[in-house]
C-alpha cells in the first residue's frame, strides 16, 4: 500500500491540482473550463493529432530517460539540451556524408549520436569528478555554447547547405532513415520502438544488474557505497556519460523519421522538458512514458483552444502547475508515509511494553 501511494498518488495529485489551477485561470478569463478541457480531448481524435502526440512523446521520453539516469546518482544534468543539439548536428553531418547500406547506415548514425552526446557530457563529468565543479553550472554554460557550435557547423562555408532562406546540413540519404508506420492521417515514427527498447534497457540495468544496484547505492549515499567497495567517482562519471549518450538520441526520432537534416531552426527546448517529464515519472521508465504522453498531449491539443477563443497558453499553465505540484505532492506523500511508519513503530513499542513478564518463583526458577 505504501509503495502504491508513493509511486501513483503524487502524480495523480499533481495532475488534479494543475487542472484546478487551470480551471481557476479559465474562469477568471471568462471561459468555461469544461468546454476547454473537452475541446482539448476531442482534438486528440482529429486528423493526425494522436499519431503526432505519440511521435512527440518519443522525443520527450528519451529526454526524460537521459535526465533520470543523472537523477539516479543525484546528478542534475541540465545539459541534456546542449548534449542532444550537439549530437544531432554531428549525427546529421556524418549521416549526410556517408553512403552505406540500409540498416547499417541507420545504426552508424545512432551510434554517432550517442557517442557525440556522451562526449559533450564528458566535459561536466570530468570537471565534477576531478575538480568538484557543480554539474548544474557547467552544463548550463555548455548549453549556451552549443548554439554557437551548431551555427558554426551549419554555416555554408562548413557543412551547411543553403536552401532558399533555410540553412541546414546535407540531407541524409534514404538508407539512413528509420521507416515509419502509416496510421490514419499520420505516420508513426519507427524510432518510437527504439525509444521503448531504450526504456526497457534502462529498467533492466537498474533492476537486474549489479551495475544498476551500485548506481542507485552511490546516489543514495556515496560514503556508504564506498564502504561497500563501490567507487562513487567512477559511478558519477559513468552515469553522466550514459545520460549524455541517451540525450544524444533525443533528436533522432524527428531527424531520421521526418526532417532528415538538422538546421538552425530545428526545434529546441526538448532537454528542459525532459526534466519535467522525469520528475513526473519519478525516474521510472513506465512513469516517464506516461509523463511524456501527457506532456505531448498538452502541446498538441493546445492549438484547439483557439477555436473557442481560449488562449492556448492555458496548456502552458497546466504544464507549469504539474511541475510545481508534483514536487509538492511527493513531499506531502513522503511525510505522510513517514508519519504512518512512526505511528506503527510507536504502537509496536507500546504493545511490547504492556506485556507482563513471566512469573518467577521465589527460588528463581520459572
Amino acid at each position: 500500500m505504501t509503495g502504491w501511494r508513493t509511486k501513483i498518488l503524487p502524480p495523480l495529485l499533481a495532475i488534479i491540482f494543475s487542472l484546478i489551477i487551470s480551471a481557476i485561470a479559465l474562469v477568471i478569463s471568462g471561459s468555461d473550463p469544461f468546454e476547454a478541457y473537452g475541446t482539448m480531448v476531442k482534438q486528440l481524435f482529429v486528423g493526425s493529432t494522436a499519431v503526432d502526440t505519440v511521435n512527440l512523446a518519443s522525443v520527450y521520453y528519451l529526454s526524460g530517460l537521459a535526465v533520470a539516469i543523472g537523477f539516479q546518482m543525484n546528478l542534475f544534468n541540465i545539459g541534456v539540451e546542449g548534449q542532444y543539439r550537439f549530437a544531432a548536428v554531428i549525427a546529421a553531418i556524418v549521416g549526410g556524408a556517408l553512403q552505406l547500406p540500409p540498416v547499417i547506415h541507420t545504426v552508424v548514425i545512432i551510434l554517432v549520436a550517442a557517442i557525440a552526446g556522451a562526449a559533450y557530457a564528458a566535459i561536466p563529468a570530468v570537471l565534477k569528478v576531478t575538480r568538484g565543479v557543480s554539474e548544474v553550472i557547467s552544463t548550463i554554460m555548455l548549453n549556451s555554447i552549443v548554439g554557437g557550435i551548431v551555427a558554426f557547423l551549419i554555416n555554408p562555408k562548413q557543412f551547411g547547405v543553403q536552401t532558399g532562406n533555410d540553412v541546414s546540413t546535407k540531407p541524409i540519404p534514404e538508407s539512413g532513415h528509420v521507416p515509419g508506420v502509416p496510421l490514419g492521417a499520420g505516420t508513426l515514427f519507427g524510432f518510437v520502438l527504439i525509444a521503448a527498447l531504450i526504456g526497457f534497457a534502462y529498467w533492466f540495468m537498474l533492476t537486474r544488474t549489479r551495475f544498476g544496484f551500485e548506481l542507485k547505492a552511490s546516489g543514495e549515499s556515496g560514503t556508504a557505497a564506498a564502504a561497500g567497495g563501490v567507487n562513487a567517482q567512477k559511478m558519477t562519471l559513468i552515469a553522466m556519460l550514459l545520460s549524455g549518450a541517451v540525450a544524444g538520441m533525443v533528436a533522432l526520432p524527428e531527424l531520421l523519421g521526418r526532417d532528415y537534416s538538422y538546421g538552425i531552426t530545428s526545434t529546441q527546448m526538448y532537454g528542459f522538458t525532459g526534466i519535467a517529464v522525469a520528475l513526473l515519472g519519478r525516474n521510472h521508465p513506465a512513469g516517464i512514458g506516461l509523463g511524456a504522453l501527457l506532456w505531448a498531449f498538452l502541446d498538441k491539443s493546445a492549438v484547439s483552444l483557439e477555436q473557442i477563443q481560449v488562449p492556448k497558453e492555458i496548456a502552458t499553465i497546466m504544464q507549469g502547475a504539474i511541475v510545481l505540484s508534483v514536487v509538492v505532492a511527493y513531499e506531502i506523500v513522503k511525510r505522510a508515509d513517514l508519519a504512518a511508519e512512526q505511528r506503527r513503530v510507536g504502537k509496536a513499542l507500546a504493545g511490547n511494553g504492556k506485556r507482563k513478564p513471566a512469573d518467577v518463583s521465589e527460588g528463581g526458577a520459572v
